[in-house]
């Protein structure tokens, strides 16, 4: 039930047909007995900058999380930015703080590491290629990059974006190695796709599948489906893989904490979840 004094939590992004997040934090607060609620908003790129501000004028507002297209968007729009954020030139969370500004974390790459380390697989030294410089790439290359892989590779259609993150990176976290321009896979202990390709059934694949090598991790952010067929491919080359809603479920726990609500783990919020393909 949402009632006058429920509190909430605004998903920001178009479409909101693909969320997922409701179906996870909604039935955990359900079995917490806590008075609030995630609710789907689809705010449009042109409104977005006046509206986002206004939300946060609202009583009974504890957060906002933010997914495509805002998250770039949403880093002008804070008085305060953490690390990831500044790293990552996105954001993904925000809240308001007890002054009124307006506060922003980045943690769809804690997710993703989160989400590696879970299934046994050592980030540190490892080589990752990231494909996808927008909001949620440039969020898994700098919790990559902050969890401590050797080299990161970059690679986006749009070549001055993947240009800009490998210089925030570089500038970052000096130590690591950053290539870009190829969206190769061969050779790389790690593979990302975090573009939107697997969304639709008759999107292209992300990369080569076929010069993956068999012993990589490879990972996805589509969360449209279960299984794209990127990583139905990467499965039958002998890959570990990971899908979206791992990340989702990994970062979770993140977000609440960030948003001032109880402590969670993955393995509860998997528990009590409605989310079905």
């Amino acid at each position: 039930m949402i009632s006058g004094t429920t509190s909430l939590i605004a998903h920001l992004g178009v479409p909101t047909e693909s969320f997922r997040a409701p179906l996870i934090y909604n039935p955990w607060f359900e079995s917490k007995g806590i008075d609030a609620r995630v609710v789907p908003m689809g705010c449009e790129i042109e409104d977005y900058p006046a509206f986002l501000p206004l939300l946060f004028r609202l009583r009974n507002i504890s957060g906002a999380l933010v997914t495509m297209p805002h998250k770039v968007t949403t880093v002008d729009l804070l008085d305060e930015a953490s690390p990831a954020v500044r790293i990552a030139g996105s954001c993904n969370a925000v809240r308001r703080d007890a002054e009124g500004r307006l506060v922003g974390d980045m943690f769809d790459g804690e997710g993703f590491v989160r989400g590696m380390l879970r299934k046994g697989r050592n980030v540190k030294g490892s080589r990752a290629l990231v494909v996808g410089s927008g909001g949620v790439g440039s969020g898994i290359a700098a919790a990559l990059a902050q969890a401590g892989v050797a080299e990161i590779g970059l690679y986006d259609s749009r070549g001055s974006v993947a240009e800009q993150l490998a210089q925030r990176l570089r500038h970052h976290c000096p130590q690591i190695g950053i290539q870009t321009g190829s969206n190769d896979p061969a050779g790389w202990d790690v593979v990302v796709n975090a573009t939107p390709m697997g969304m639709n059934p008759d999107d292209p694949m992300p990369v080569d599948v076929s010069r993956i090598d068999p012993q990589a991790f490879v990972g996805e952010v589509v969360m449209k489906q279960a299984e794209t067929p990127f990583l139905a491919a990467a499965k039958g080359r002998g890959c570990v893989t990971q899908i979206g809603a791992d990340m989702l479920f990994e970062q979770i726990p993140a977000y609440l904490e960030f948003f001032g609500y109880p402590a969670a783990t993955s393995d509860e919020l998997r528990n009590v979840s409605r989310l079905n393909y």
